[in-house]
């Protein structure tokens, strides 16, 4: 019985691994062939294996600059969201006071709301005050998304610690940003990392923001790979090339901030 129950649940979690990896690798597969090859036949592998496609993302300036615009605004808005969410954080996790319950929740609704509502306030007033298509335009616009996350993150890792150490580090004669950074801000390590990944990817992936806020000297790579149409028709080659390496940091932060994430789901924060 356990045993046909065992391979019942691995079959299933081999489908869903095929299932999930599959739009992946055919991904990959695409990168390495032609847009002829591509458009002609249907193949499991390339039949002429090329790496020409990489070779243009990393030598034509309308690609690579796409990678370091977006790397730019997303480090800048994931510094900025955690500095910011961390005293936040914890004035909602070790204080009561009026309408705290009313401004948590309302925090919470600017991260339910769809990023187009501001899209118009945001164009407005950067061609105002002369932000648009700078990478601090499209950093402090996903702070609106990424701040409210960062502290519903933080505030529950913030508030399995105990408050005797607040008051233990007090009496020992800690100041509390020298306690806050020395003494608590190593115990929730892992709420900050959770915390970053998610800003992070909220930043990396988002398009709407981004495409409308940069035109030249700040445009994301999600926004180039959008601008793929030629009069030849869809680059799709170039374009899975680029997606490939789209994923790649992604991944890389993943593998760093992976026990944070597990660590965070068995806390039930995210």
């Amino acid at each position: 019985m356990n045993d046909a129950r065992f391979k019942k649940r691995t079959l299933f979690l081999l489908a869903y691994m095929v299932f999930a990896l599959l739009p992946i690798y055919w991904m990959v597969n695409m990168s390495f062939k032609t847009n002829e090859e591509i458009l002609s036949s249907f193949s499991l592998w390339p039949q002429q294996f090329t790496w020409a496609n990489y070779r243009t993302i990393f030598t034509d300036e309308s690609w690579y600059s796409g990678y370091i615009n977006s790397l730019i605004y997303v480090g800048i808005n994931t510094l900025i969201s955690i500095t910011v969410a961390l005293p936040a954080a914890y004035a909602f996790s070790r204080y009561s006071f009026l309408g705290d319950k009313h401004v948590f929740f309302w925090l919470l609704t600017n991260r339910m709301t769809p990023p187009a509502v501001f899209l118009l306030p945001f164009f407005q007033l950067y061609t105002t005050v002369g932000l648009m298509d700078t990478h601090i335009a499209v950093a402090l616009a996903h702070l609106l998304f990424n701040v409210p996350l960062a502290v519903w993150i933080l505030e529950g890792f913030m508030s399995g610690i105990p408050r005797e150490i607040d008051e233990t580090a007090y009496i020992d004669g800690y100041s509390f940003p020298r306690f806050f950074v020395q003494v608590f801000l190593p115990l929730i390590k892992a709420g900050v990392g959770v915390a970053a990944f998610f800003c992070f990817m909220f930043s990396w992936v988002e398009l709407l923001l981004a495409r409308t806020l940069t035109s030249v000297n700040a445009k994301p790579i999600v926004a180039t790979m959008t601008r793929t149409v030629s009069a030849s028709g869809m680059d799709w080659a170039t374009l899975a090339a680029a997606g490939v390496l789209t994923i790649v940091p992604g991944a890389i932060v993943i593998w760093f901030v992976r026990h944070y994430i597990a660590k965070g789901f068995a806390m039930g924060r995210v």
